[in-house]
């Protein structure tokens, strides 16, 4: 015999020697379940493509009286190095969010606004604004903004938020 065929018959008498088939089964059932379990896990949907644009898109984002910010609370990203869509350089979006529902005065449509904190740096510190239009009690968490959002991220240390259009709210808000 060569080393090779010497090698792999002491390796398979000794796996045989210290395991047993329920054992083989059992480890493979749980890696079965294991697998078929993980597409529930979280997943980040910060950057989801699925995301639609506004036909148009009226005010300054730079305003606490944007019309997407009717339900924002913390700083405007938009004075923070960021835009209302985007996080600032060295930030991270969280991808746990709030929502809420805005008016569009350009075309009289609600929409559905996903609030995302930046997480990474300190506090930007400027534009604060704080508008609770149409905002549920807090046994509702998904649509409250009274929440630190910065889990999953990196650091839990808040800087800014963005106000993402995801869609066009079907049912009035």
């Amino acid at each position: 015999m060569n080393w090779f065929d010497r090698y792999s018959e002491i390796l398979s008498r000794t796996v045989a020697r210290r395991s047993s088939r329920r054992s083989f089964l059992s480890k493979f059932g749980i890696a079965m379940v294991g697998g078929a379990a993980l597409p529930l896990l979280p997943v980040a949907r910060a950057e989801s493509e699925a995301r639609v644009r506004s036909p148009e898109d009226p005010g300054d984002p730079s305003s606490c009286d944007y019309w997407r910010h009717c339900a924002i609370d913390g700083f405007l990203c938009s004075c923070c190095g960021g835009s209302q869509t985007a996080c600032p350089p060295g930030t991270e979006p969280s991808p746990i969010t709030w929502i809420g529902t805005c008016s569009n005065p350009a075309d009289g449509k609600d929409y559905v606004i996903s609030y995302n904190d930046c997480c990474g740096k300190s506090s930007c510190g400027r534009c604060v604004c704080n508008r609770n239009e149409r905002e549920e009690p807090m046994y509702r968490p998904q649509k409250s903004n009274d929440i630190n959002w910065c889990l999953g991220t990196k650091s839990a240390v808040y800087n800014c938020s963005t106000a993402l259009v995801i869609g066009v709210a079907t049912e009035p808000g």
